[in-house]
């Protein structure tokens, strides 16, 4: 059997929303792109949505809305896609990594205040994997020190900490629409935000720096092509629409994996807490060190796709190596995280026998691994190494 690692969850309403956009003959700045702006809005019951191209894109302008610039400095966690750290040095500031908690991949709320220094101008949590950082302390943090917080839900559409919604908390929330995500536009991001004037702000420049009432060859102020498309838009309405469907959908087939993996030895399912609604974006386990590249191999040989999630951490990426001297050892955690963790197969679609698939295949080649790496130790300690 052939599972993919993930698919995207799209219709005949999502096609149809397509050729209606292209025989309309408005391709760009039309009213699916309000629309999908107003649902998304609606969705998380907060006042501005300026959807983009990207939620790279996004992040990007969430971080210039904030005055961020040289001589600035953003905390952020060093375990999450590259763009979370990328956007600030896009603006000329200086991420400052602080290590994650283990159990929720999280940015670690404790170790933020000690790296908070007279240049330091927001805290730029991930919501990872779908589970909600813990954005109680986070916001009393940045309240008292009086900085921005700008959130990357770009995994975590639904999530909630102590039911509000990620995204929801900080001066600025983006989310990403990758085909991966729990609900996609093939490509696009959105951010929010309750502040008028980064809305303001957001608006103009992801069209070139024009404002509303600007003449279309004037510009106010620097700006990007930021823009999505109408078809891009288009998708995004009728994702919307299914949003709560494909979210419970997800949480069923998360379920199934928990039931399914929870006695295999050696495996380290998701931590499940009380007070937080889980996104499901993907379903990621942690074995040993050792044991995750060669498992991923072999599930990849049988058919399975699956992948190591992140590794290497984003400090440990070459150009952060080689440009702001990060190296190993910096934060222990998140290296371990990134040597554990896999994501099996999951999306919105996928079928029961697939789940069953995965995790018959999973419980019969993870004890042939072990004692792999046992014969390997016994050999070593015998040439005296």
């Amino acid at each position: 059997m052939n599972v993919p690692l993930s698919q995207p969850h799209v219709g005949e309403e999502e096609i149809a929303a397509v050729a209606e956009v292209l025989r309309s003959g408005r391709l760009a700045l039309g009213p699916r792109t309000a629309e999908f702006e107003r649902r998304f809005g609606e969705f998380l019951n907060h006042p501005h949505a300026i959807a983009v191209n990207s939620g790279t894109s996004g992040l990007h302008l969430a971080v210039k809305a904030l005055g961020i610039g040289p001589g600035d400095e953003v905390i952020t966690t060093p375990f999450s896609f590259i763009a979370s750290a990328n956007c600030i040095l896009m603006a000329g500031a200086k991420p400052v990594f602080v290590d994650v908690e283990e159990e929720s991949f999280n940015i670690d709320p404790a170790l933020i205040e000690p790296a908070i220094t007279s240049r330091t101008r927001a805290i730029l949590p991930v919501h990872v994997f779908g589970e909600a950082a813990n954005m109680t302390a986070i916001l009393s943090l940045a309240r008292r020190h009086n900085l921005g917080i700008i959130e990357d839900a770009c995994e975590a559409i639904g999530a909630r900490h102590a039911g509000r919604l990620a995204g929801t908390f900080g001066d600025a929330g983006v989310f990403g629409f990758y085909p991966n995500k729990q609900i996609t536009t093939g490509e696009g991001g959105i951010i929010v935000t309750g502040d008028q004037r980064i809305s303001d702000y957001c608006v103009s420049t992801r069209n070139q720096g024009r404002d509303d009432d600007s003449q279309w060859l004037t510009h106010v102020r620097l700006g990007y092509n930021y823009r999505i498309s109408e078809i891009t838009a288009a998708i995004g309405v009728e994702q919307v629409r299914k949003l709560p469907d494909i979210l419970h959908a997800r949480r069923g087939r998360a379920d199934r994996y928990l039931e399914l993996l929870s006695d295999i030895p050696g495996v380290k399912l998701p931590t499940q807490w009380d007070h937080q609604d889980h996104s499901w974006f993907v379903f990621a386990i942690r074995v040993e060190d050792d044991l995750r590249d060669p498992l991923v191999e072999e599930l990849n040989r049988r058919g399975i796709g699956c992948k190591a999630y992140f590794h290497p951490c984003i400090h440990l990426q070459e150009f952060y190596r080689r440009e702001l001297g990060f190296h190993e050892g910096m934060f222990p955690i998140a290296e371990r995280l990134s040597r554990q963790t896999l994501v099996l197969p999951f999306f919105t679609g996928i079928a029961d026998e697939q789940i069953q698939y995965v995790a018959d295949t999973l419980r019969t080649v993870l004890p042939r691994l072990k004692p792999e790496r046992n014969h390997h130790e016994r050999c070593a300690v015998d040439v005296g190494v």
